[in-house]
């Protein structure tokens, strides 16, 4: 599959298994991470890349995300399964 046949260039979110995802939300998830993970990062900084990575994670988790890779770095790790969305109903696109 294609991403321009999951998502076309003219939408800019779609809705997968009861989630609203926003194109650029994984590609956002991943440079938080990576900017996290840099000493110079502030603790303001890392506050706000936190707060944007757990409003991220029930999107992860409809696209199916979480269920084929699994973060490396055990504290996101964590944070992914404790804000993991409450149902359990996600299935595979």
């Amino acid at each position: 599959m294609k991403a321009e046949q999951l998502l076309p260039d003219h939408l800019n979110s779609g809705e997968f298994n009861g989630i609203t995802v926003r194109k650029g939300t994984i590609g956002a998830f991943l440079i938080n991470v990576k900017l996290l993970q840099k000493q110079e990062t502030s603790a303001a900084q890392r506050e706000e890349l936190l707060a944007e990575m757990r409003e991220a994670i029930p999107a992860l988790y409809a696209l199916g995300l979480i269920d084929v890779f699994e973060a490396r770095d055990p504290a996101i790790r964590a944070m992914i399964e404790q804000y993991a969305p409450q149902h359990s109903s996600v299935q595979p696109i």
